[in-house]
Formats: structure tokens, C-alpha cells, sequence
């Protein structure tokens, strides 16, 4: 069973519509990250299904309870969810434990200080109980937040922008270290970011949204491989359009030579054009004089310790190019583009 579904779901601000029949699936224990340019609607989503907004029109279930539709809404304290703000939201008159206690008015005291006791160990706080939040570390605070929403056992933790203040050096040991936490908890999850290496991180799925739906949903290794439409493809990762023309389910005829693509596809178009990133892209010194090849400009270089990283122009749009090891070139040389065997990203015409 699915621990959230949302069905057609929309949403309108004043004159603006923010979400637009908008569709999303979450399974059982999964993570799944909704990723987006600025605008694009995934805060508001995040409202919608913790019951912060009523929806103007479609459905939302959690755990196959009907809490939105156009005839009923039910609050948010009455839909067994988790949240986790990027400012932590921790009390800072009340210790650690009590925290991590606070929404667990149900419990006894015994029942109460048993829980705390799990989550501290959870979370790698042990000894930490009776600190203020001030006296911890970011990412102490941080462990913290996730104790307390996940407490009570919530049906459906979320999480908005949580990484956002943590150090970047610590970042992503955070990162590991929460995933962890929602794991074993066994809890499903909805992450909000704008980050692509905060999404590829930490989730199990990425959602893509654009102008208030989901654009593409599934693994963050089948969205950067294969993605559905050029705004996903943008979005998750810099490169270039090339001009080209279908010969085979699996070669391509560009203005830079024949490129093939380790995967097979079927086009009922044969003019269109591929999306190239930059790891798919090899420069070779022009010392051959082949007329037949198209030229690149060197624009600038620098250089990150393993190699040189150049700007160049190709047909007419700029990229950055790793070289190879012990290549290097000059401002304003001419260099042959090769662009090596990858999984290409057609879009028709």
C-alpha cells in the first residue's frame, strides 16, 4: 500500500494557480524528494499534504485515509505526520529529552522517558539529554529535529529545506546519517530541496516538478539517463543541444560526427535534437586538419588539481569540459568535438 497519494491536486493563490493537477506517489518506506527550479510549487505541495492549505480541487491520502478533497479536510494534527524545517524549529528553553518528548502527550512518564531513550540512541545522542539546543552543534540540532518528528511514529515524515543551514564540509555525512535514521525507522518520506546533490543523496526517488506538476518521477539514475522532456533534462545537470537527425534506433548523425547510444530507442520523428553534458564530451587537439570535423573555441580554462577545466563554444553555446589527463590548451584555440558513446537524450523537433 502506498503510504501517500495525491490526485489532480490543485491549488490557487489570489489570480495565481501554484499547483496544477498534480500527481504523486509514495511507497511504503520510501523517500521520495521533490526537485525544482525556485516557484516551481514544491513548498506548497509540502503544505498541502501536511493540511497547512485546503486544496482547491483533487485528492490526498495518507496511509489510504482520505484527508483532502473538495468536500473534506482534516487537520494537520489529525493526520499522524512528521515535519522538519530547515530552521529546526527546536524549543530553546527545553532540553534535549524534552524536545524529543513534547509531542508524546499520550505516554505516561515512564512510557515517555523509554521512547526518548530510543531516539537518543537512534539519533547518536546518547549523553546529550540535558543540553539546550544553543549548546549543540548544527548538526547536533539537526539530529535532534528528526528525533522529535519521528517520536510519536508518524505515518509520513516531512522535510523542508532541512540541509540548507549545515555546513557544506558536514553536509553530506549529515545526510548519510539522517537517511539512515528514516530507514530503520521504517517511515516513509517527502524531502523538499533545490539542491541536485542533496536529491541524488538522499532519496530513493526523485519527483521533478515544473510550473506546479510533477514533470518526471523515478530514480535519479533513470531521470539523469533518461529524461522525458528537456526541462527535466536541464534541470539535473548543465550541457548542450545539438542538431540531429535519426539513422538507427541507436546512431545519430550530428554535426560532430556519429553518435551512438549504449540504449536503443524508438522514434517516430527522425529531425530533432540530443542533449549533450559536459562527462559526455571529449576535445582533441586540432593538429589532423580534418575539414569534414566541426570546430570549438577555447574560451578560458582553470584548473581544479586533477586537470583543466575549459570553457568552450560549441555551435554557438558555452560549456564547461574537463580535459584529459596531460591535455591543455590555449585561449582561443581551435579544438575537434568528439562526443563519446553515452545513453542519449533525443528530443524531436
Amino acid at each position: 500500500m502506498s503510504s501517500l497519494i495525491l490526485q489532480g491536486v490543485s491549488y490557487h493563490y489570489n489570480d495565481t494557480q501554484v499547483l496544477h493537477d498534480l500527481d504523486l506517489t509514495v511507497g511504503k518506506d520510501e523517500i521520495v524528494c521533490l526537485l525544482g527550479a525556485s516557484g516551481c510549487g514544491k513548498t506548497t505541495t509540502l503544505k498541502a499534504i501536511a493540511g497547512l492549505i485546503e486544496t482547491s480541487q483533487g485528492r490526498i491520502f495518507i496511509d489510504g485515509k482520505l484527508v483532502s478533497d473538495e468536500s473534506s479536510f482534516i487537520s494537520p494534527e489529525h493526520r499522524n505526520i512528521g515535519m522538519m524545517f530547515q530552521d529546526y524549529a527546536l524549543f530553546p528553553h527545553l532540553t534535549v529529552a524534552n524536545n524529543i518528548a513534547f509531542g508524546l502527550s499520550s505516554m505516561d512518564k515512564a512510557q515517555k522517558q523509554q521512547r526518548v531513550d530510543e531516539m537518543l540512541k537512534l539519533v547518536h545522542l546518547i549523553g546529550c539529554a540535558d543540553r539546550f539546543p544553543h549548546q549543540l552543534s548544527g548538526g547536533q540540532q539537526q539530529r535532534v529535529a528528526i528525533a522529535r518528528a519521528l517520536a510519536y511514529r508518524p505515518s509520513l515524515l516531512l522535510l523542508d529545506e532541512p540541509f540548507s543551514n549545515i555546513d557544506t564540509q558536514v553536509r553530506f555525512e549529515l545526510i548519510a546519517d539522517i537517511r539512515r535514521i528514516i530507514k530503520t525507522s521504517q517511515v516513509s518520506a517527502v524531502f523538499v530541496t533545490h539542491s541536485k546533490e542533496e536529491a541524488f543523496a538522499f532519496s530513493d526517488t526523485l519527483a521533478i516538478m515544473h510550473r506546479g506538476k510533477i514533470a518526471q518521477q523515478g530514480s535519479p539514475e533513470q531521470l539523469f539517463s533518461m529524461p522525458s522532456s528537456k526541462e527535466v533534462a536541464q534541470f539535473l545537470g548543465q550541457g548542450i543541444y545539438l542538431s540531429a537527425e535519426v539513422l538507427t534506433a541507436t546512431e545519430y548523425s550530428t554535426p560532430f560526427g556519429l553518435v551512438k547510444s549504449y540504449i536503443a530507442h524508438e522514434h517516430t520523428a527522425k529531425a530533432g535534437e540530443i542533449y549533450v553534458r559536459p562527462h559526455q564530451i571529449e576535445l582533441v587537439s586540432d593538429n589532423i586538419h580534418n575539414e569534414q570535423s566541426e570546430r570549438a573555441t577555447i574560451l578560458s580554462s582553470r584548473f581544479i588539481g586533477s586537470a583543466y577545466v575549459y570553457t568552450v563554444v560549441i555551435a554557438e553555446q558555452e560549456i564547461e569540459v574537463a580535459a584529459q589527463y596531460g591535455q591543455s590548451f590555449d585561449k582561443n584555440e581551435q579544438v575537434i568535438i568528439k562526443i563519446k558513446p553515452h545513453t542519449v537524450n533525443f528530443f524531436e523537433s
